[in-house]
C-alpha cells in the first residue's frame, strides 16, 4: 500500500537547502574568560556555537589553544564577503610584527 502526500507541501518539490557557513575562532590565551567573551560576541552576531577543540602541550594539562567553532545558516554578510576577499588577495600570511608594522603605518598621518 503507497500512501499519497497530501496537505500544503502536496506535489511542490523538497524545500532547497540554505547553505551553511563557518567561522573558526582561535584562542592563545585558554581560560574561562576568554573563552565565554568569544562564545558571547560571536552568538549575538548570529552565530551557533559547534564545538570547541583544544591544542594540548605534552609538558602541561592546561591547553595552549583553542578553536572555536561556530556555524549559521544562509548567505554571509557582504562585510564578511569583503574580510574574506580581502585576506585572499593579500598574499600569503606574515608574521605578526610585519603586519602590526604595516598596519600602523597605514593609520599614520602623512
Amino acid at each position: 500500500m503507497t500512501r499519497s502526500r497530501k496537505g500544503k507541501n502536496a506535489g511542490k518539490p523538497p524545500p532547497r537547502p540554505e547553505a551553511l557557513h563557518y567561522k573558526v575562532v582561535e584562542l592563545s590565551t585558554v581560560d574561562e574568560g576568554s573563552l565565554e567573551h568569544t562564545v558571547n560576541v560571536w552568538v549575538r552576531q548570529g552565530w551557533t556555537l559547534e564545538t570547541v577543540q583544544f591544542a594540548m602541550r605534552e609538558s602541561s594539562k592546561r591547553p595552549a589553544m583553542a578553536f572555536v567553532f561556530f556555524t549559521r545558516v544562509g548567505e554571509p554578510a557582504p562585510a564578511e564577503t569583503a574580510q574574506t576577499a580581502g585576506a585572499r588577495a593579500e598574499g600569503p600570511a606574515v608574521d605578526a610584527w610585519s603586519r602590526l608594522a604595516a598596519l600602523a603605518a597605514e593609520g599614520e598621518e602623512p
